[in-house]
């Protein structure tokens, strides 16, 4: 499948690339400007830290964590951060966590750096006990930063805002045989292993900032989606969040999962590379520059190649001792909302061949699946989902793997609200796009019908349920939730949101089986 999938640009590449661009451009805003206010100090684990009144808000960026994972550290769980002496300034935005420039993401790469483990926070005031909205970036797990989310007035909502930077590429998802000696036989999944400890940095330091150590919700969009399904069924993460919002991701985006053993594959692969000979003291003495280029030749022919090897999701034995659907199973429910674009991203049309395409999305069951989206064809698929390869793609990686998770979730008692987004972006010819939601919910630009997906976000944080009526800007139609023997879906659509009852393309998740 490498010759097939393997190096060329189409849009699912392209699509992958605009994800924290889109993130970037769309949640920017009005520049930040200091007031000139009073820099408020607060102390956190560590020390004190220094921040800057922000149009109205308050603003502390680049808190550390975590220790810096430098040296000896590198791929190990993270540890405890470092106290220092005196105020440490957090006006200014710390470098993003070490990438390979994909284009999109020039900004961070210029800026990067393996010491990364901080996160931002703005609030409305230090005082007062607000529901807390953690961001998780997207990137494919290899790209990005937290850079944004603060600039949002998302704030104003009477939520207090948090973004969150982990170890990406080969230092944050690489499994290795010496490290699993090392490290009581398993390996891997360090950038989980960070997010949850910024998690338990919110838990202990929240308050502080004005925000509810017990109302926190989590929510990311892409890989950061991924990550926060993953969380929910991580057992280290459980007590450490309330709720959940994922866009666009879901675990392993419809791949299967990679046990243990396939991952130390991957960290073979890296020693014949590297020449280390299994020695992971060699590899931890290599410099950044020749890792993230030896990054770049990993194989995985189940993930596309090396296009989403981070995302294929690793059974490593302790973050997620178990398969993610069987932990979500054992999990105490929580509320989320699950959705996906209408269009996300795939090849153009006569940019795949068929067959092949169609196999590797759905096995077996490739000549079926094949045989369905042409038939779809025939009878005139709807232009807004795109041509039939994309069509394919996004329903394989998106939309059925949301819809299994959705009712898994359903099933289990847990309050599910699932979601579409179809408003188009004039560069993709009126079509939407993978990230194109970003912006309206981090800015609270209205859908069709003067509705913001912000109102039902923050309604869900502060009040655990979308269709409550805190801080609302306008009418919103009443979101119901999956029940037994029941499915719904919320559209936000260019000219209305409405209610529907089924799932999104839910009569071609019969070919697919991958969770």
């Amino acid at each position: 499948m490498k010759a097939v999938f393997g190096t060329r640009r189409t849009r699912s590449h392209r699509g992958l690339r605009l994800v924290a661009l889109a993130a970037v451009l769309a949640m920017a805003g009005p520049a930040m400007s200091d007031t000139g206010a009073d820099a408020p100090v607060v102390t956190v684990t560590g020390g004190a830290i220094r921040g800057k009144t922000v149009d109205g808000a308050l603003v502390f960026q680049a808190i550390p964590f975590a220790a810096p994972p430098l040296g000896e550290r590198r791929w190990q769980p993270p540890a405890p951060v470092p106290a220092w002496q005196g105020v440490r300034e957090a006006t200014k935005a710390g470098p993003a966590c070490l990438q390979n420039d994909e284009g999109w993401n020039r900004a961070d790469w210029l800026h990067a750096s393996e010491d990364c483990l901080t996160l931002n926070v703005r609030t409305p005031a230090l005082a007062g006990k607000r529901p807390v909205m953690v961001w998780i970036h997207g990137g494919s797990n290899r790209a990005g930063s937290a850079m944004g989310a603060v600039q949002s007035p998302m704030s104003r909502k009477g939520v207090v805002i948090v973004s969150v930077q982990y170890r990406l590429g080969i230092l944050g998802f690489l499994s290795h045989r010496a490290l699993a000696r090392e490290q009581g036989g398993t390996s891997g999944n360090y950038g989980l292993m960070d997010q949850i400890a910024a998690l338990r940095w919110v838990h202990e330091n929240i308050a502080r900032f004005g925000g509810d150590p017990d109302k926190v919700t989590i929510f990311g969009e892409s890989a950061g989606s991924q990550d926060v399904s993953l969380l929910l069924a991580a057992p280290a993460a459980q007590g450490l969040f309330r709720s959940a919002i994922m866009e666009s991701g879901t675990p392993g985006f419809g791949l299967p999962f990679r046990s243990l053993a396939d991952a130390f594959a991957l960290g073979d692969q890296l020693d014949t590379l590297s020449g280390s000979g299994g020695d992971i003291e060699k590899l931890r003495a290599l410099s950044p520059v020749a890792l993230l280029a030896l990054q770049s030749k990993l194989d995985d022919p189940r993930a596309k190649g090396n296009d989403y090897v981070f995302l294929r999701t690793t059974i490593d034995g302790k973050v997620l001792p178990k398969a993610p659907d069987v932990l979500l199973g054992e999990a105490k429910p929580k509320p989320v909302i699950i959705g996906t674009n209408m269009i996300e991203f795939g090849p153009g049309k006569g940019e795949a061949p068929l067959d092949a395409f169609s196999r590797f999305w759905f096995d077996g069951n490739g000549p079926k699946a094949l045989a369905a989206y042409q038939e779809e064809e025939r009878k005139g698929a709807d232009p807004r989902r795109g041509n039939l390869e994309l069509r394919m793609q996004s329903d394989a990686m998106f939309h059925c793997p949301a819809n299994r998770m959705a009712n898994l979730l359903a099933a289990k008692g847990w309050p599910v609200w699932r979601y579409e987004f179809d408003v188009g972006d004039k560069s993709q010819g009126g079509l939407t796009r993978h990230a194109y939601e970003v912006g309206y919910v981090f800015d609270g630009k209205p859908v069709g019908g003067g509705v913001s997906m912000l109102d039902y976000w923050t309604a869900l944080a502060i009040d655990g349920d979308p269709n409550a009526k805190t801080r609302t800007s306008a009418p919103r139609p009443l979101w119901k939730p999956l029940a037994k023997g029941k499915t719904f879906t919320l559209h936000f659509g260019e000219t209305a949101t409405k209610l529907s009852k089924g799932l999104p393309r839910s009569s071609f998740c019969n070919w697919t089986g991958v969770f």
